[in-house]
This record gives C-alpha cells, sequence and structure tokens, in this order.
C-alpha cells in the first residue's frame, strides 16, 4: 500500500483528501507545516508527498528545498489557481507535478497514479543505457553522464530527457512528452513540460560548441540535438 504524505494547512481539504485517497487503497498521512512534514518524513518514507505552496512559517517553497537535500520522492505542488510564478518556481526548485487549488480528488489521484507509475522500477526494455553524444542516461539506475561528469536531476526532468534520449535528434511534440514522460495528457497552458526543459539546458549547459543541447521547433515540439550531430536548423 502507497503512502501518502500530505502537507496542507486546511484540515478541511486534509480531511477530504485523506478520505477520498483512502478509499482508493492509499495510506496517508497529513501535516500542517514544515515541521510536521519533516517529522513524517523521518518516519516513514512516502510514496508521493502532496505539498501546499502556502504553510504557516517556512512555505512550501522552503520546505521542498529541504526535501530536495535528502530526498528523491516525488513532489506534486498544490499553487494558487492562474498563479504562474509558483508554477514554475516549484517545478524549477524540484516539484515533479503542480495542481491548482481547489483540486478536484479525482484530478489528484490520477496525477498521483501517475509519478508513482513512474517511479517503478524500469522494464527490461526500458533497463538499458541511452546514449546521444556525450550524453549517457543509465535509466535502471538513474544516472546521467554529461562530457563523462554526472549531473543530478528531478524524477521529472531524468523521464523528459528520456524520451528525448530515445528519440535524439527527432522533434517530440510536448503533447508526447507530457504522456511518456509524465504519464499524464497534457493539460491547457500546462508549465510542467516547458518548465522541465528549461531546467534541463541549465542543467545539461551547452553542446561543446557553444550551441543549444534542446532546441524549441515552433508549433511542433522540442529536440535534442547530440554533440557530434551536425550544425543546422533555426533553434531558439
Amino acid at each position: 500500500m502507497a503512502r501518502i504524505l500530505i502537507v496542507d494547512d486546511d484540515p478541511a481539504l486534509q480531511e477530504l483528501l485523506a478520505e477520498y485517497l483512502q478509499g482508493e487503497g492509499f495510506e496517508v498521512a497529513a501535516a500542517e507545516d514544515a515541521g510536521q512534514a519533516e517529522q513524517q518524513l523521518a518516519a516513514a518514507a512516502p510514496a508521493v508527498i502532496v505539498l501546499d505552496v502556502m504553510l504557516p512559517g517556512r512555505n512550501g517553497f522552503e520546505l521542498l528545498r529541504e526535501i530536495r537535500r535528502e530526498h528523491s520522492v516525488p513532489v506534486l505542488m498544490l499553487t494558487a489557481r492562474g498563479d504562474d510564478t509558483d508554477t514554475v518556481v516549484g517545478l524549477e526548485l524540484g516539484a515533479d507535478d503542480y495542481l491548482a487549488k481547489p483540486c478536484n480528488p479525482r484530478v489528484l489521484l490520477a496525477r498521483i497514479r501517475a509519478l508513482l507509475r513512474r517511479a517503478q522500477p524500469p522494464s527490461c526494455e526500458e533497463a538499458s543505457v541511452l546514449r546521444a553524444g556525450d550524453l549517457e542516461l543509465d535509466w535502471g539506475r538513474r544516472q546521467l553522464l554529461c562530457q563523462g561528469e554526472p549531473v543530478t536531476l528531478t524524477g521529472a526532468e531524468m523521464a523528459v530527457l528520456a524520451v528525448l534520449l530515445r528519440h535524439a535528434g527527432e522533434v517530440v511534440s510536448r503533447e508526447r512528452l507530457s504522456e511518456e514522460a509524465l504519464h499524464r495528457p497534457l493539460g491547457a497552458y500546462d508549465r510542467a513540460i516547458d518548465t522541465h526543459i528549461s531546467n534541463l539546458r541549465r542543467k545539461l549547459g551547452p553542446l561543446p560548441e557553444g550551441g543549444s543541447r534542446i532546441i524549441s521547433r515552433r508549433g511542433a515540439g522540442y529536440q535534442l540535438i547530440p554533440a557530434d550531430a551536425p550544425a543546422g536548423g533555426n533553434a531558439r
């Protein structure tokens, strides 16, 4: 039974989500602030953390920074409706996904199941080493080397990169990236894929000759350019 940790200072919302998730077969723990969340983490590692941005004392962003120093557990942020800033900041700090509040419990359940599917051990077909130019991703061990040096990625970033590596040199649509990497359909005004791509560009750095490793093809998607590929095409 997967354990879900809900970190939110709204008792009514905690109770609603806990009752719904327990009815779907999950074990649910709750915390009202960062201190209680840290106690829950120390007691037993959850499979997924549902983390509200607005917490008393240390906010959700501060807690997320601390979680990412020691834990790779998937984190789904609850953000203010329509607040793109909260969404982008949460994803840049290492959140795997996000939902705007107030959230539909059914949608939350679908997102949690998607995170759990991605966190499962890779199949034999997936457990190979993916290579393109100077990038080498050991998907089985969840380890990435760029120019021979290790690079730390979140689970979502690694999943997005794995899809791009499997289709290196090809344009991959945002819809396909969302389906294959995040295991959910791409929503309207969805910022997750674009922010994960931005984080990957920053962490991987440019190609040896200075070009971008991941380029945007307007209206089509994203394309991973291997270090040994010939230059060409307009990119941004």
